[in-house]
């Protein structure tokens, strides 16, 4: 196997076992010998890849923004592009435990020594983003300020998916998102462009 090759795998392993540690435990629950355990790695491996357990956070807090991926190709981004948004992290809550444990991260960033506020501004800039762009298109009331909406948006979010962990494993954060955009939307588009919007999010190429 290629050096290359054998070093990805390495810092693969220790994300993952991170990743793990992280989502179970929260960072001050996690310990460095706690992952080197669960990847099966040498402390020098981990230093080769990552000098501190911050560090590591960092990387995981990172991973959550995959989720825009898909995303990239829209040919106009606006206010679905955002309900696609959230549902999309909320699959990826449900199914990514690094995505889980980066937000973990982000939720608890007083528990470390750099406090994850760049991941909060990042939501809030790209949720605004779009926001403006339904608003330019008139998919938003123009007495609704983009800005502010974007950051209850992401508020709204964060708070949904805290309730859906802690109540059902957020088995239930799918239909949560959903009755989060269903009460946006109709409070801020303007009804005639109501049918425009599914607040499920839109469903995959290969399954429409």
């Amino acid at each position: 196997m290629a050096r290359q090759e054998r070093a990805e795998q390495t810092r693969k392993a220790i994300l993952d076992a991170a990743a793990s540690r992280f989502d179970a435990v929260g960072f001050l629950g996690a310990s460095l010998s706690d992952i080197l355990a669960e990847a099966g790695v040498t402390k020098g491996a981990l230093y080769f890849h990552f000098k501190s357990k911050e560090e590591l956070a960092d990387a995981l807090i990172r991973e959550q923004f995959i989720v825009w991926d898909p995303l990239a190709d829209v040919e106009n981004p606006g206010l679905q592009t955002a309900i696609d948004l959230t549902q999309n992290m909320g699959h990826s809550l449900r199914t990514d435990v690094r995505v889980r444990a980066g937000i973990r991260l982000v939720i608890e960033q007083g528990s470390f020594v750099a406090p994850a506020a760049n991941a909060y501004k990042q939501w809030n800039d790209t949720v605004h983003g779009l926001l403006l762009a339904a608003k330019a298109a008139g998919d938003v009331r123009k007495e609704v300020n983009a800005h502010d909406l974007a950051q209850y948006v992401v508020a709204s979010f964060t708070g949904t998916q805290l309730s859906s962990q802690v109540l059902t494993g957020r088995t239930d954060l799918h239909e949560r998102i959903t009755f989060m955009w269903q009460t946006i939307l109709n409070a801020v588009v303007p009804p005639r462009r109501l049918h425009k919007f599914d607040p499920a999010g839109t469903p995959p190429a290969d399954t429409v």
